[in-house]
Parts: C-alpha cells; structure tokens; sequence
C-alpha cells in the first residue's frame, strides 16, 4: 500500500491521492478572466491523475494581480470562465482547489518575459498597497512604485473583497481555498517584521503584525462553507535575519487553527529582495519546514519544493513530513506524473486514473 497513493479527507472532501498541483502563475489572463489555456493547463493535471488541482494565484481586486496577465475572481464574468474548468477537473476525479491573493507592493508589474518591472501610469500600471509606503526594491536598478500606505478604510476594502472572491470560489465550483500569505505580497508583507514597520495595532509585536491576517482569515472562514477545506499557504522563513522564523510561523499556524484553518501549505521566502539568493539554495529544506508546521500546530500541511521523484515524494508522506505533496515544474514538465509514479510504486492504475477511463480497464 502506497502512502503517497493513499486517500486523504479533509472536513467533506476526500482526495483520491496525496499529489497536488501547486498554484503556478500563468499569466495568460485577459482582465482576470481565465482562458482556453486555463482548461489545457489545468485540465490535464486532473487527466494525469492529481489528487488536487490548484489554480494559480487569483487576485481579488483588480489593483490586487500581480501582472496584467493574472487571474481574477472580483467579478462574474471570471465565475462563469471557470465554471467549466472545474467542473472538468472533478468529472476527471481531482479536487479543484483556488489560491486566493492580493500582490500588494509587488503588483502592477510586467510580464515576466517582459521583464517584469513595475509598469507606470502611462504602461498600464496601477496603484499598489502595503502596509507602508516603502517601495519592494530601492537598489535604483529597477523601478518600484512607492505603495500607498494602507488606512483602516483600505484594509476594510480588501478584507471585504477576499470574502466576496471567497463566495465567487464556492459559485465557480471550487472545492478547497487557500489564502496566500507568503512570497512578499499583501498579507505577508503586514506580517514580516522586514516590511511591517507600523506602530498602529497592526504593526509591532508578532500577534499585531499578524493582526491583518487572522481578521482575513476570520471573514473569509465565516463566507467558506465549514465542510470545505480552508488552506493558507505561508512562507515560513523570510531568509533574512530579523525577519520571520519557523518558529514565528508555527505560532502563526496555531492561531489559524482556533479560527478554522486545515492546513499550511508551507513555502518560504519573497518578503525582501536580500531573500532571493537564500530562497534558490532552500528550497529543497521547505519540506522540513512542512514536517515542523504540522507538529508544532496540529495542523495538517502541504510540502512543495523541489520535489520530483515518486519515491522521494512516498517518503515525504511515509514519514509524516506532509498531507500532501504539491509539486510545480514536474508537472509543467510531465502532466502525468502521478500515473508514473503510481507504475514506478507498482500501484494499482484504478487508484490514480480518472474515473472515465477506468470504464475501459480489462475490456
């Protein structure tokens, strides 16, 4: 019996394998609104035997995307694109799963082949937020946008709008949400003592740096139906001494778990560029990370991070490192790597292929 091909349930949903598909960016867009891409790319995910299919990161308010290529749930014509998506993706055996975001100081940029810097006025940029009125970079080799420093009146605002993109999630058929607080946008900037250096009540000790992320997490935990599985991804180092620790984001964990939260999908890094060059050569200790979250909080997790191999992926799950693994470039490079992996772990092919298929087995 494979540990890695075994089910797990989460509240009212059971996922046929531990294989998820991280949430990857994709940048082909066009105003928020998902694409014929979207299906290919998620699509055969599912078809290749994924337990969870995540979308990418899928900002709640326009200013909120990352580049002008970037998913969006703010309106209802971005619902009814995706309908069809993850009604595929269950018809195909996999759970669709929605990684819910907002980029903060970091969005209005560039696509990344365009190279990615921060678009002004007159490119199409917009204005960008955080928690203050620093720009990500000042190293004067690039351009970034000086964010607006965020009032009591903004952060209402995008609260708000993560629990109307939360309730646009459950119409458009996901069935797993997760909130993105990791890699330097709007939620982890508040909570990185790096970027945070407010004195108001959400700034200062961990618990007010915290602050902006669990009334988050408590709005959109009161919009998602308790039945349904509610992630938060975390980066749970910021690679940069004062900045955040394991220990800090273990802390983090156990509040979320009082106001509802299943399980940490743990990465690391992005709060600062003076994380770049630690996040390249760390990646690989992020499953470390997910075995220190899930013990320290009580919390299940999520290991991603240079994870490529089935049986390095069986082990992750044997050893009770993860939940589930979530891998992103191996699926990029092979869709179907779950019905590899299940071959190379001489697991039975009906427990990772999807259900239309398996009418065919023995005929």
């Amino acid at each position: 019996m494979s540990h890695l091909f075994s089910p797990l349930t989460i509240k009212d949903i059971t996922l046929r394998n531990r294989i998820g598909v991280a949430p990857m960016c994709q940048y082909q867009a066009v105003n928020g609104v998902a694409q014929a891409w979207h299906m290919a790319q998620l699509g055969s995910k599912a078809v290749g035997g994924a337990g969870l299919v995540m979308v990418e990161a899928t900002a709640v308010l326009p200013e909120g995307r990352i580049t002008p290529g970037c998913m969006g749930l703010w309106n209802e014509t971005q619902v009814n694109a995706l309908k069809p998506i993850t009604a595929f993706i269950k018809s195909q055996g996999a759970v669709p799963g929605v990684q819910l975001a907002h980029s903060g100081r970091k969005g209005s940029s560039a696509l990344p082949w365009l190279g990615g810097q921060q678009l002004t006025d007159a490119d199409g940029g917009w204005n960008t937020y955080g928690p203050t009125d620093q720009a990500f970079d000042d190293d004067g080799t690039r351009l970034w946008k000086a964010p607006k420093q965020m009032q009591q009146e903004d952060i209402d605002t995008v609260q708000n709008a993560f629990v109307a993109a939360a309730k646009r999630a459950l119409e458009a058929g996901y069935e797993l949400l997760e909130v993105h607080c990791a890699h330097g946008y709007l939620l982890h900037s508040f909570l990185s003592p790096l970027v945070n250096t407010r004195t108001d009540s959400y700034g200062g000790s961990l618990k007010n740096r915290a602050r902006m992320l669990l009334e988050t997490t408590e709005k959109v935990r009161a919009a998602w139906p308790q039945g349904l599985p509610f992630a938060m991804r975390l980066s749970m180092t910021d690679w940069v001494d004062g900045g955040l620790t394991v220990e800090d984001n273990v802390q983090v964990a156990r509040w979320l778990k009082v106001l509802g939260v299943d399980i940490i999908d743990c990465s690391s890094g992005g709060a600062t560029p003076a994380s770049r060059g630690s996040i390249n050569g760390g990646i690989a200790q992020q499953v470390g990370m997910a075995a220190d979250v899930r013990q320290g909080s009580g919390l299940m997790s999520m290991a991603v991070g240079e994870i490529t191999q089935a049986q390095q992926a069986e082990g992750i799950i044997a050893d009770g490192q993860a939940d589930i693994v979530l891998l992103a470039r191996a699926m990029l490079h092979d869709p179907y790597w779950p019905t590899h992996a299940a071959k190379e772990l001489g697991v039975e092919m009906t427990q990772v292929m999807p259900p239309l298929h398996q009418l065919f087995i023995g005929r």
